[in-house]
Formats: structure tokens, sequence, C-alpha cells
């Protein structure tokens, strides 16, 4: 519990990924990357509940095998790649308020693609979402310069033109303000959120930006790099 506020913690795990088959599986050092999340969640004792939503039986087993119970099974309507991530949640707090028989406050989201990810990262995000007004709180990166909105080009039938008609004005990455995105290390949202608001950006959601390096895997380079930096921490 987090000041008797009851945590849910969901791990997404769906087998039918496309860039990497069965991706919530794939090794990493050795280790299947779903198994990466168990160690987190062992480390944190505010954590009531976590569960694995699944579709696929050798994940689920897989799962369980690192302390991540599978008490259910994610239905197919919800299993495709268009899916969003409320839907699943939304299912799985559903599922579990009915099978614990009891009311979660805060669902928190812990997708396995993120095994850079530490105990404290998820701690943080989870003080935060107390400590503020906030509905939702989510973490993010800082974005390079060079990947600037500002700095992007589109290319259509051969012809070069800026992503947004700006972008010609900046001659100085000085001129860009700093901008984030989602680097899928966690995702704390309130009941009400999920809810009432069906989403998981309510009207008032936190951005915790983390100083690090942090990779959400979808190609087998993301798995090298990660696998580059976990063997730096370990030396380290």
């Amino acid at each position: 519990m987090l000041n008797k506020q009851r945590i849910l913690a969901v791990v997404p795990a769906r087998g039918g990924s496309k860039g990497i088959p069965l991706k919530n599986l794939h090794p990493i050092l050795g280790r299947p990357m779903i198994s990466y999340v168990g160690d987190i969640v062992r480390a944190l004792s505010c954590i009531d509940r976590v569960v694995v939503s699944t579709d696929h039986e050798e994940i689920a087993r897989v799962a369980e095998a690192a302390g991540i119970p599978a008490p259910f099974r994610r239905p197919v309507e919800i299993s495709g790649d268009r899916i969003a991530d409320k839907d699943v949640l939304l299912h799985a707090l559903q599922t579990m308020e009915q099978i614990d028989g009891c009311i979660y406050d805060i669902v928190l989201m812990l997708q396995p693609t993120s095994p850079l990810r530490r105990p404290e990262h998820v701690q943080q995000t989870l003080d935060m979402l107390r400590d503020g007004p906030w509905d939702a709180v989510w973490t993010l990166s800082e974005t390079d310069p060079k990947n600037h909105p500002l700095k992007q080009l589109t290319v259509r039938d051969g012809l070069l033109n800026y992503y947004d008609p700006d972008g010609g004005g900046i001659v100085a990455r000085q001129q860009l303000d700093p901008i984030y995105h989602r680097n899928g290390i966690a995702y704390a949202i309130t009941r009400k959120c999920l809810v009432e608001f069906d989403n998981i950006m309510g009207q008032c959601t936190g951005g915790l930006v983390l100083v690090g390096d942090f990779i959400s895997i979808d190609t087998e380079w993301d798995v090298a790099l990660v696998e580059f930096i976990l063997g730096r921490r370990a030396k380290d």
C-alpha cells in the first residue's frame, strides 16, 4: 500500500509481437525479458498485487516462474497490436478486483520491454502520484535535440520538406525548447483515471523526467544496446 491506497501492478505481455516474435520472452543476457520485471516488484514492498496480462500460455508460465502470477488470460479482442493500453489495464483491474474481492486505488503498468528500469524509478513514480494532484504519472526521457520535431524532414515523391514549416527557421539547437518522450519505465494511474476518464492520461497527468540510459525494446538492435548497458552496469 501507499498511503493506505492499494496498488495493482500490471505487466502487459501479449504473444503476438511482430518486430521480434515472442518479444516478451526474448533473452536478455540469457534471461527472458519478462523476468526482469519480477526483480523489480520483489524490491517494492508497497505493491499489493502484481499480475501479467497475457494471451499466451508460455508467457504466463515464464512470468509465474519469475514471480509474476497469471490468474487470468487476456481475451482475444484486446490482444491485437492496435489495442490501447487503457483497455488492457482496465480489463486487468476489473478482473482482479473481482478475483480478489477488493478495490485497487492505483494501477501501475510495468512493460517488460524496459529492462533497464530500477526499483527506485518505480518508487519515484508512485511517490510523485501520491504527493501531487495527479490523475496519473508517466516516466519520460528528454529527447535528443537531433530528434526534435522541428528538425525532422519528410520525403514525398522524392521532394524533401520540413515536417513542421517552422523547422526552416531553426539554425541552432539553442533555439529548441526541450521535449520529452515516453521511456516505458513506469506508468502510475489512479483508478478514477482508468474507470471514469477511460484513459491512462487524465485531466492532470504528471511527467517524471528520468536521467539515464533507457531503451524501450522494439528491435534486435535495441536488445544489443540494452545488453551492452547492463553489461557496463555490472562492471561498474
